[in-house]
């Protein structure tokens, strides 16, 4: 697939120690050119390091899905901030890198603007065109620019947005119900309203921005939350990252926790890095790419 030459393919950066329900593929690195053809972004072939991501693969294994649902591929892209802290172009290849593999479901898991109002009208227009059933939640930066607005562009894609509700809809032959949380940071998060009515059993998905939120999901339920908000840390250093994180509250950073008999993963963001005003270090932007497997051993015992 020509367009796995725009960047790494790696394994994201997981504090936590190895699980036994996530096996990640890790790749070698590749060249940062595009695609051959006419960009409307940039007419030069090879990229810049400010339009530059890396593509994560992993596949969860879960007890409770549906049988029907074995190999079913996610997309998620989280933390885009739209604007000076992101490349444009960065964000049309991440748009054309999930195209390309076909996912059968896209989440974004918010925070797609940073401070101003001035890029909102760029957020519809660089995040347009993905394609299969495209699940939206917000962000606290969303929150604080204009949230409604940002709602309106995203369904006027044809994209479902998801504020403390949740929707069913039928993939691969059997339901998903896909749980959108509202954002956490801002405290908009009502987990028992966005699962009141839901079914109980079967494929259940979580989206939401602050990944603390996993905290409050129903314990042993065998969910898995999409999160972001962290970038990954944005600026690593071993060891003092992870402390300041938990001392604000976000024990989370990076990468697949289990946590409550839940799973969590937590996306390293695809803005604020390489090439804008904001330092990144140690934490590249991501496109994160899952396959869910039946976990078959553990339903035997």
């Amino acid at each position: 697939m020509r367009l796995r030459r725009l960047a790494r393919r790696t394994a994201p950066y997981a504090p936590q120690a190895a699980s036994p329900h996530l096996e990640v593929i890790e790749g070698g690195r590749n060249e940062l050119v595009a695609r051959s053809g006419a960009d409307p972004f940039r007419t030069e072939r090879r990229l810049r390091w400010r339009d530059h991501f890396s593509l994560s693969e992993n596949v969860f294994f879960l007890r409770h899905m549906h049988a029907e649902h074995d190999g079913l591929r996610v997309a998620q892209l989280s933390d885009v901030h739209v604007g000076q802290a992101t490349s444009a172009i960065r964000i049309r290849r991440a748009v054309e890198a999930v195209n390309a593999e076909a996912p059968d479901m896209v989440f974004l898991t918010g925070d797609y603007v940073t401070h101003s109002p001035k890029p909102l009208p760029r957020v519809r227009e660089l995040l347009a065109g993905l394609k299969g059933p495209v699940f939206v939640v917000l962000g606290n930066h969303d929150h604080w620019v204009d949230g409604p607005y940002i709602r309106e562009g995203f369904e006027r894609l044809g994209y479902t947005v998801l504020q403390n509700e949740h929707r069913v809809v039928h993939v691969k032959g059997a339901p998903v119900t896909v749980l959108g949380i509202d954002d956490g940071r801002t405290g908009r998060d009502d987990v028992e309203a966005t699962f009141r009515g839901a079914p109980e059993s079967g494929t259940r998905l979580v989206l939401t921005h602050a990944p603390p939120t996993v905290d409050k999901l129903p314990a042993h339920a065998g969910l898995v939350q999409f999160s972001g908000h962290t970038h990954g840390g944005q600026f690593v250093v071993r060891g003092l990252t992870e402390a300041i994180f938990r001392r604000a509250g976000q024990p989370y950073i990076s990468g697949h926790y289990h946590v409550n008999g839940n799973q969590l993963y937590v996306n390293r963001g695809l803005g604020f890095g390489f090439g804008g005003p904001y330092l990144r270090r140690g934490s590249e932007p991501e496109v994160a790419f899952f396959t869910l497997r039946k976990d078959t051993a553990a339903t035997a015992s």
